[in-house]
């Protein structure tokens, strides 16, 4: 007999229940916020890589949460690794993206729950509990929410030169020891901006960013993100132009003939 397989849910379904943990999560993460909170240094050798209590519990929940809907599918997390990697269905979970941002009262932090089905990025969003803002993606379309509003449609900015461009990053440190190629873009720009994490991505979705360059990010850094630009209408690579679910070297543009100069200027 054949193999029966189990049926995968729409992305309608998909981003409902994102929309569900997004809302779980908010209960664990504001509370937190602008909070006196411990933080943890989860690197090595001098480096700062913060986590929080609020990271962890936020994580906890949601995959609580995956794992009695979805027993069968994969997770992809950054705080505590991975479940059944081989699933053709994997979320992919990053409890506050901006963690630095964070702990020091910043709202440019964001929780992000993306789901990759047989290794491309399907569905995404954005949840920012703190500005009541929800961004996400899939093939229906990308779109932005604040509160109970309604849900817009995102569209990235074309037609743009990149002399009129605005570049953003998070910061020059976290380029991976290539600031050099990222001020080959800056200064061919008209604005630059630092500061972000997530946020910048959304900022470009919704046509008011043009490029953002960033080293060193891991797939839960940037696969939720993947669908919501997409679907507004933008691209996103690796400098080298391969597709960026796993993540590293990382470029974002709204159009795409300055994503082809960018990656140009990156290369040279």
């Amino acid at each position: 007999m054949p193999e029966v397989k189990d049926k995968q849910p729409s992305p309608k379904a998909l981003i409902s229940f994102a929309h569900e943990l997004a809302d779980k999560a908010e209960t664990v993460t504001l509370p937190h916020f602008r909070k006196a909170l411990a933080v943890d240094n989860k690197a090595a050798k001098g480096d700062f890589d913060p986590v929080t209590v609020a990271d962890r519990k936020a994580e906890k929940a949601i995959v609580g949460m995956i794992n009695h809907k979805f027993p069968n599918h994969g997770i992809v997390g950054e705080e505590y690794g991975n479940r059944n990697e081989g699933a053709a269905t994997r979320w992919v979970i990053d409890p506050i993206d901006g963690t630095r941002a964070f702990i020091m009262g910043q709202p440019l932090w964001g929780t992000l729950i993306g789901v990759v089905q047989d290794g491309k990025p399907l569905a995404g969003m954005m949840s920012q509990p703190f500005t009541k803002e929800r961004f996400w993606g899939s093939p229906a379309g990308a779109f932005w929410r604040q509160g109970t509003g309604p849900a817009r449609r995102l569209r990235t900015r074309t037609g743009v030169d990149l002399s009129h461009a605005i570049l953003a990053t998070t910061a020059p440190d976290l380029l991976d020891g290539r600031e050099d190629a990222f001020e080959r873009v800056s200064a061919q720009a008209r604005l630059t901006r630092f500061g972000g994490d997530c946020y910048n991505y959304c900022l470009l979705a919704s046509g008011f960013v043009d490029v953002v360059i960033e080293a060193g990010l891991k797939t839960y850094d940037i696969a939720p993100l993947i669908p919501i630009i997409e679907n507004a209408g933008g691209i996103v690579t690796t400098w080298d132009g391969k597709p960026a679910t796993s993540g590293g070297a990382v470029v974002a543009c709204g159009d795409r003939k300055v994503h082809a100069r960018v990656l140009k200027l990156l290369a040279n």
